[in-house]
């Protein structure tokens, strides 16, 4: 579901109470219908609320954001367990480019950055990088984040994509499939109150100049949906 603004009651972001973490301990545990459906209001109070919250007030500044369903989809998993055991938030900015804020029972995560690619996005990802005009600012880019304590990750090849030689400058950046910056927090006593909100503003103001580069040269995909 979306945010939507003029909730009744609507208090403002104060924190992930710690109930958060406790619920999700739990369903790491237990992760069943019986739990799930035992502590629902538990989740509801205490997960989706404050998350709700704290995508609002962000709101303003970087989009609307989309919290993900707490079900996983087990069709084609061998994974059958029913439940995801983290509450993620994503601002699309573009199809699989964006913001993103999680929380489980390890703490925060806060991300952005790119998370799948078609066909012709990496493609037009790639040509990007290789060209030194586009692909030394991403480096710069990179390099930045990297300075400011962030990881940069994504899915990579194990060895150079075809037709680029092994000894391209950028070669570990052609490697990605997806790129993205991001940052874990522990449940530390800030955690459970507003100075998540500023935290998370100032980690998705670093990832801005990685989410324009995106956005300016992979693009949303032009291939038809299957």
């Amino acid at each position: 579901m979306s945010v939507r603004h003029g909730r009744l009651g609507y208090m403002g972001f104060t924190g992930f109470p710690d109930e958060a973490f406790v619920f999700y301990e739990g369903l790491e545990a237990d992760n069943s219908k019986t739990y799930f459906t035992r502590h629902k209001a538990l989740y509801d109070e205490a997960v989706r609320a404050p998350m709700l919250a704290l995508v609002e007030e962000l709101g303003p500044e970087f989009g609307e954001a989309h919290l993900f369903r707490p079900y996983r989809d087990v069709r084609f998993a061998k994974d059958k367990t029913p439940y995801k055991t983290h509450q993620g938030a994503f601002v699309d900015l573009m199809p699989a480019i964006g913001l993103y804020v999680e929380i489980s029972a390890a703490g925060l995560f806060v991300a952005g950055g790119i998370y799948s690619q078609a066909a012709d996005q990496l493609a037009r990802y790639r040509a990007a990088v290789a060209e030194p005009l586009s692909g030394k600012p991403l480096e710069t880019v990179v390099e930045t984040l990297r300075a400011g304590g962030y990881e940069v990750a994504g899915d990579r090849l194990k060895t150079r994509p075809r037709d680029y030689p092994a000894d391209h400058p950028r070669i570990d950046l052609l490697r990605h499939k997806s790129l993205y910056a991001g940052r874990r927090h522990d449940p530390e006593p800030w955690v459970h109150t507003p100075e998540v909100l500023e935290r998370v503003r100032r980690s998705w103001r670093d990832f801005a100049p990685l989410v324009d580069w995106l956005r300016t040269h992979v693009r949303a995909t032009d291939l038809p949906r299957r």
